[in-house]
Formats: C-alpha cells, sequence, structure tokens
C-alpha cells in the first residue's frame, strides 16, 4: 500500500505539477525490494515457492514429506542462515557508515531497507522450522495437516451483509448458505485438481 501510495504521489508530482522527486526513484526500489522480501514466510507458509510437481505429485504424503524435510534439512536451513549471517553483516556496515543511495544525487538512507534483509531471513526460518514441523506429523501420521487459510471471501461477505440496514436475516441466511456452498465446491474442485492433474 505503501509502494501504491508513493508511486501515485511521484506520477501526480511529475505530471500534473511538474515537480518531480529527484529520490523517489531508489525508495520505490527499496519499498519494492521490502515488499518481495518479507512476503517470503508467508509464501512458504501458503505453499506458493515453486517445485518440481511433476514428481512430487505422485508420491504418496509420506514421501512428499521425507523429500521436503531432508531439502530443507540439506538445502534450505544452510542456505538461510548463510542469508542471515550475510545480511546482517551488510546491514551492520550500511548503519555504521551511515550509508545513503549513490544512484540519485539526494539519495535516501539505504540501511534501514538492508536491515530488511536479516529480518525477512529470520521470519522465512521460522516459518521453515515451522514446515520440518508439519514434515515431522506428515511421516508420523501419514497426512498432511491442514494448512491455516488467509481470510477467505466468505468472511468479506459476512462483514458486507452485517453492515447493511437493508438485508434482512433471511436474506443473509441464504447468502451464507450460498458462499458456504460456492467455497465447498471450489475447495472440492482444486482438490480433485491436485489428485489428477
Amino acid at each position: 500500500m505503501a509502494l501504491t501510495f508513493v508511486v501515485s504521489i511521484e506520477v501526480f508530482k511529475r505530471y500534473i505539477l511538474n515537480a518531480p522527486t529527484a529520490w523517489i526513484f531508489d525508495f520505490n526500489n527499496m519499498l519494492y525490494g521490502t515488499l518481495f522480501m518479507m512476503c517470503g514466510a508467508y509464501t512458504l507458509a501458503a505453499g506458493g515457492h515453486v517445485r518440481a510437481d511433476f514428481v512430487y505429485i505422485y508420491m504418496k504424503p509420506r514421501g512428499q514429506a521425507a523429500l521436503d524435510l531432508s531439502l530443507y534439512l540439506l538445502f534450505f536451513i544452510p542456505g538461510i542462515l548463510g542469508l542471515i549471517y550475510a545480511g546482517w553483516d551488510y546491514a551492520a556496515i550500511s548503519w555504521r557508515i551511515n550509508e545513503h543511495s549513490t544512484v540519485t544525487a539526494e539519495g535516501p538512507p539505504v540501511y534501514p531497507f538492508k536491515t530488511v534483509i536479516p529480518v525477512a531471513g529470520i521470519l522465512v526460518m521460522l516459518q521453515g522450522l515451522a514446515e520440518i514441523v508439519r514434515c515431522g506429523v506428515c511421516l508420523k501420521t501419514g497426512q498432511w495437516p491442514a494448512r491455516l487459510e488467509d481470510v477467505e471471501e466468505i468472511d468479506v461477505i459476512q462483514t458486507q451483509l452485517g453492515k447493511s440496514e437493508y438485508v434482512d436475516e433471511e436474506s443473509r441466511r441464504i447468502a451464507m448458505e450460498g458462499a458456504h456452498a460456492i467455497d465447498e465446491a471450489a475447495r472440492h474442485r482444486s482438490a480433485v485438481e491436485h489428485k489428477n492433474p
């Protein structure tokens, strides 16, 4: 949201007021980089990172868990520890020299942005540890534990219906039943597509 706001203000200043800001280019890049880095842990939690599905989807859950666990232990943990270690040093040097961007004449400070590197690494590591626990549960039970869901459309519908003064209880009930039916059908379709690609 901050990125959208900053870009919108800069577009207004540049094209309407004819008063561009020199440092905004650097700042936009830093905000985008921050957004990108901070999404790593969330994407891992949602199971959204790239994987070689052409083999993985045909494995039983225990096989998937064993593969995931070995990859987490062999590659993920050492890689993320390296990111945290290097990022910490990178940020510390930036703070020590009061680093500013040299891309533009009025370069903004870079040290807050570089601090995001080890922070994002720590968050990804914490989520990775949670994923390792998920692998352990799957190895023990033979089934993957359910992932927590994001805010669902049903919550949005319920909130919107709750704020409306023109919708009676019967209409609310019918709308919620319809929303739950659509959600359940989508979940079923997704599960079937995942099993039969």
